[in-house]
């Protein structure tokens, strides 16, 4: 039986996981932390990563999830719509819409979904070879393929392409939250000058909120909700009301760090690296984590159908690289402060949807149009 070890027990690591063992490798997770309470707190998954989902039985699960939604789009600071659209529309052009859930829901789907005994929290991977040597604190594993799920400051990227420029600095920081008890609300993400504040409801009666703005890195001490309330108190409601009903403790902040440039490759001997590991990317798109489920599975398919760690490589690096890019130019959007410079992108924004909202639509064919592979025969 072929053996996998994956280090990092994100959803990139645990999508991996359960795709390898259901192709019948043998697989151990390597987990730092002492138990599966993941960083973050809401996120998107959407129509491409469902589909990649379904491929390991976990796809319906996530859809159970989502909570039911009417209008969502894109806002000014006074309430106003820039852009609309509703759910059944996407749903329409893509055969599922966006699943909004707890980051800690989705992990304990995948999680589920692994045999007894696949995961080893507590576990520090010190080094792993292109040969397929992993070695922790305690062991030295041997695999024929080791899955690098280590996050955007991946030390096994580092290894294997030490002169790769790391991931820079965005220009933002982020702040995510969630509300409980935060009602009726409507899905939307908010532009001003600068900075971001998305809303977006939830099953059970909670709200998921995320914010940024454009700072210095490294400038988050305080009170965080405090902050968020000094930034963004006077924009249109619900976002006061959501801020004021949020626990002070439950902010999360992080500074944005993504990939300016390609990696040469997502592998390295029996080492194929996936998610924020291979192409750290801003979360403009809420593609971070759909891409590292693509990853993970396109990963699968590939080592069990004969396919070698190139063929993964070309399946997968020119498009996110793509994404990536491009998730950084809407971040470049947002980032404007100018009043001329945030008046004519709103402007263009309004008048695109207004006269053209089929293209912008469109535009996503590429991202959310994507199907995993299938086995031949």
């Amino acid at each position: 039986m072929a053996r996998a070890v994956v280090i990092g027990a994100g959803i990139g690591g645990l999508t991996a996981a359960a795709a390898l063992q259901g192709r019948g490798w043998d697989v151990t997770v390597c987990e730092r932390a002492p138990a599966l309470e993941p960083v973050g707190s809401g996120l998107a998954v959407a129509a491409n990563a469902l589909r990649a989902l379904d491929t390991i039985g976990v796809g319906d699960t996530v859809r159970g999830l989502s909570a039911v939604r009417g209008e969502l789009g894109l806002r000014r600071p006074d309430g106003s719509w820039l852009a609309r659209t509703t759910e059944e529309e996407a749903s329409a052009r893509y055969g599922d819409s966006v699943v909004l859930l707890r980051r800690a829901d989705l992990v304990g789907a995948l999680h589920a979904a692994l045999a007894p005994g696949t995961l080893r929290l507590g576990t520090t991977v010190l080094a792993a070879d292109p040969g397929g040597e992993v070695r922790t604190e305690a062991e030295t594993l041997r695999a024929d393929l080791v899955v690098a799920a280590d996050g955007v400051s991946s030390p096994i990227r580092a290894t294997l392409f030490p002169g790769h420029p790391a991931p820079r600095y965005a220009g933002v920081t982020s702040w995510r939250v969630l509300v409980p008890g935060g009602g009726a609300v409507q899905a939307s993400e908010t532009w001003g000058a600068g900075r971001v504040f998305g809303v977006m409801p939830l099953a059970g009666g909670l709200t998921y909120c995320y914010a940024t703005d454009t700072v210095p890195a490294g400038t988050g001490d305080g009170d965080q909700r405090a902050e968020l309330l000094r930034l963004f108190g006077r924009w249109h409601s619900p976002i006061p009301e959501l801020l004021a009903a949020a626990e002070p403790g439950d902010v999360l902040r992080n500074d944005v760090y993504h990939l300016t440039a390609p990696l040469p490759a997502m592998h390295r001997g029996r080492i194929a690296l996936i998610g924020d590991a291979a192409h750290p990317m801003t979360p403009n798109l809420g593609q971070g984590a759909c891409q590292a489920i693509e990853d993970a599975v396109v990963l699968a398919h590939v080592v069990s159908t004969g396919g070698d760690l190139a063929a993964y490589t070309s399946a997968r690096l020119a498009r996110t690289a793509r994404i990536t890019a491009r998730s950084a130019s809407i971040c470049r959007a947002t980032r404007l402060r100018g009043p001329l410079a945030v008046r004519l992108r709103d402007t263009a924004t309004a008048l695109t949807w207004r006269f053209a909202s089929g293209r912008m639509t469109a535009a996503m064919d590429d991202v959310l149009g994507w199907r995993p592979p299938h086995d031949q025969g």
